[in-house]
Parts: C-alpha cells; sequence; structure tokens
C-alpha cells in the first residue's frame, strides 16, 4: 500500500477525474474529493471517498485547511489553476508542501491532453524556459517524435457532458445552495446557451459550408483570426483585453491600416463558442468602422487545418490553435501570454506592420519546441470520449505517481547522457 494520497477537486466535464481516481486506487494509493454542485459529486463514482463543499467560498481556505489537518493528503489533482477555489488551493498546498497535479486542454490540440505540476498555460514552467534550454534537456539524440492518434471526435462529447454537468447543477443542486459557478453567467443560463447550441447544430453547420465555399472559390489571400471563448481563463487571466471586442478591433484596425487592398480578414469563432457573445454583430461593427466591411468573413468552427494550409497569417490572443499555425511555418502574431509565446516562434511587429510584412516562424526551432512539449507535458487521448480517456489514462497515471515531474525527468536523462556520450566520443 501505497502513503500517497491524493485529493481531487473540480475536473473536465464527464467521468475522466474518476477513472483516474479509480486507477490510482489500483496503484495502491489513497484517492478522496471535495466537490461544489452536484455535477462534480455526479460524476465521482467513488462514495466512500467524497466530501461536499457546502459552506460560502469565502470559507474554502479554512475548510481546505481543516480537511488537510486531519488527512494525510500528498497530492492535490485539479483541471484548471485560475477558478478561485483552485488558485486558493494551489496556494495552500504550497504552503505545506504538496503535489499539485494540473490537467489541461492539450496545448498541442486535438490530440493530446496537458498535465503539468504546480501550474498551467501562464502558470506552467515553460513560459520561464527557452528554446535553446528545450534543446539543451532534449540531448544530442531526441527521441522520435509520437504519431497523433488517427481519432479524435470529442466535439459532441464534449458539449454532451457539458449539458449534463450544467443541467445537474439547474435541477439537482439542492444540497449546494451556496455553489457559485466561476464563470460570470448564471448556471441557467449557461445551460440554456449549450441546449441552444446543439439545437441550432444543423442550421450552423450549412452556414459554416455556405462561408467556408465562399472563402475557398475567392481565389483571395486571406488572414485567419484565431478566435477563443472570451470567459475561457487563457483569455481572461492570461491577456490584457478586458473584451473579446477590443481584440477585434484592434485586428480590424491593423488589417485596414496594413493589410493589401486585395487580402481579406477572416475571423474563425472557436469550435465551442455558445453564442454569449454577440460576435457577428461585433466583428461587422469594428469592420465598417475601419472601413473593410467588405473584406471581413466570419466562420463559426470548421476545420482548422483546412483553413490554414492556405491563410496567409495568423493572428491570436493565446489560443492553443496558434500551435497548429506553427506547425504550418505560418506568421503567427499573439497578443497574451502563451506558452509558445518564444521569440523564435511568435511575431512581436506591430500589427499593421504584421499584416504588411510577417515575420516568419524558425520552423527548427519550433520542431524543438514541439519535441520537448511531447516528451513532457502532452499526453495522447483526451477528456471527452471512452477511448481518449483509456489513452489518456494509460499515459499518465505511471508519470503521476514518479518522484520527478516530466521536466524533472527530461533533464535528468539528459544530464545521465552526458557522461556516457563523453565515454564515446573519447
Amino acid at each position: 500500500m501505497s502513503d500517497r494520497y491524493f485529493l481531487f477537486l473540480q475536473g473536465p466535464h464527464g467521468p475522466f477525474f474518476g477513472d483516474l481516481a479509480r486507477q490510482l486506487r489500483l496503484a495502491g494509493t489513497q484517492v478522496h474529493r471535495i466537490g461544489f454542485n452536484a455535477g462534480d459529486q455526479h460524476y465521482w463514482p467513488h462514495r466512500d471517498a467524497y466530501t461536499p463543499f457546502l459552506r460560502d467560498v469565502s470559507e474554502w481556505e479554512a475548510v481546505l485547511s481543516a480537511f488537510l489537518d486531519v488527512n494525510p493528503v500528498t497530492d492535490l489533482v485539479l483541471y484548471g489553476d485560475t477558478r478561485p477555489v483552485h488558485a486558493i488551493a494551489r496556494r495552500v498546498a504550497r504552503l505545506r508542501g504538496l503535489s499539485v497535479h494540473c490537467f489541461e486542454e492539450g496545448y498541442l490540440r486535438p490530440y493530446w491532453v496537458t498535465y503539468e505540476r504546480d501550474g498551467v498555460n501562464g502558470n506552467s514552467r515553460l513560459m520561464n524556459m527557452q528554446v535553446s534550454e528545450m534543446r539543451a534537456m532534449l540531448g544530442c539524440n531526441p527521441d522520435k517524435l509520437p504519431e497523433a492518434p488517427a481519432q479524435w471526435g470529442s466535439i459532441y462529447h464534449h458539449m454532451w457532458y457539458g449539458a449534463l454537468y450544467h443541467w445537474r447543477i439547474l435541477f439537482a443542486n439542492r444540497r449546494y445552495r451556496c455553489f457559485r459557478p466561476h464563470r460570470t453567467i448564471s448556471v441557467k443560463r449557461e445551460w440554456s446557451l449549450y441546449i441552444k447550441r446543439l439545437a441550432l447544430l444543423p442550421l450552423h453547420t450549412l452556414e459554416r459550408r455556405v462561408e467556408t465555399r465562399k472563402l475557398k472559390t475567392s481565389g483571395a489571400n486571406y488572414h485567419l483570426v484565431l478566435l477563443q471563448l472570451a470567459h475561457d481563463s487563457s483569455f481572461r487571466d492570461h491577456s490584457d483585453f478586458q473584451h473579446i471586442s477590443d481584440f477585434i478591433d484592434l485586428c480590424c484596425k491593423g488589417f485596414a491600416r496594413g493589410a493589401p487592398p486585395h487580402h481579406r480578414l477572416v475571423f474563425k469563432t472557436h469550435p465551442l463558442e455558445d453564442g454569449r457573445e454577440p460576435l457577428f454583430r461585433l466583428i461587422m461593427a469594428a469592420a465598417r468602422r475601419h472601413g473593410i466591411a467588405g473584406r471581413v468573413q466570419m466562420i463559426r468552427g470548421g476545420r482548422l487545418g483546412e483553413m490554414l494550409d492556405n491563410a496567409s497569417t495568423a493572428v491570436t490572443v493565446n489560443s492553443t490553435a496558434g500551435q497548429q499555425a506553427l506547425w504550418r511555418g505560418l506568421p503567427l502574431r499573439a497578443f497574451g501570454r502563451s506558452v509558445y509565446d518564444k521569440p523564435e516562434l511568435v511575431s512581436h511587429q506591430p500589427i499593421d506592420e504584421f499584416f504588411a510584412n510577417p515575420r516568419r516562424p524558425d520552423l527548427d526551432a519550433y520542431m524543438a519546441y514541439r519535441q520537448f512539449l511531447l516528451q513532457t507535458s502532452q499526453f495522447p487521448g483526451g477528456f471527452y470520449t471512452a477511448s481518449g480517456r483509456a489513452d489518456a489514462l494509460r499515459h499518465v497515471i505511471d508519470v503521476m505517481l514518479a518522484d520527478r515531474d516530466p521536466y524533472q525527468s527530461v533533464a535528468w536523462r539528459s544530464e545521465s547522457a552526458r557522461p556516457q556520450l563523453r565515454t564515446e566520443a573519447g
């Protein structure tokens, strides 16, 4: 029996955290979860290891500290790290010397999930690493890049689990009277948006096909703006924009000033965009304001790869979709704080200059960066399909149980290989 004790807080919608805990139990560890609403409770199958948090969030730090005083917790497990209860828990964990395991959507989406210790996105240790350091840690004989799984297909599962999760909070949350969502809108509004989006899927699919065909047959050079969810933590906590409209206006203004007159500006929405922001209206208003209404287009979701294949540049705040632009060698302008914001990869030109004469990324540097991520924080699989969860669990359990985190393991292997290389050279 291991002396490890994993405490779970909030996870991705659906069964992933329950499945992860089951595997950790099989490995001989203790698991427990503190749940904050009926959705958390429903997807946690280990009823003997569940504690509901039924008080106001202002009391969360005291309740967590009291729990840690009487339970031999060694590890904390989170999905994301910026929602208020997680930010407090990370701070408490650091003071007590606990290991913090953070999951997040894959930096190299859609085929991987992210696992890091201590923090993700803007709190990731990648933020302070240079590409030269990554190359040095990979060593002289880096491993072959792993292949992407043949299937992904989790977008509808993601939406389905999200709708079920919010339905439970809306209609079965009587026990959790003090629960307040970390989002800026009510649970009722969020659930209604999920249902509306599911209902409008056929119409939006038709609209997307029409707009995509219009773009393909136009023969125009175009620049792709990769929009992200305005309520997502990456946009909200790791950028300086107060509202998505500020970013949209910046793009339109820069395009009007810098882009050749025969080029187009295409805004691609996030595949999980639920309509809480009137994006089309905001985009067209900004386009008219800067005199480019006839050169601007919005496409709902769609296949990102196909759009990037023919784009001239890509612009984003800090979307993980920016990595797909870099993979193709496209010039990328990013305005937020992100793990890929390295001088070899991302342009920091003024936006009008970027549209006029964009700087391309260093492809060799990107391949080294990508390989480093695939050997450290990125794991094949997904959170929302049974096959994706199984794939992720196969890869991540042993890494969670290891004494060294993934970055330490790569550094240790690199250091261990150097004496051998020197011996062979001598």
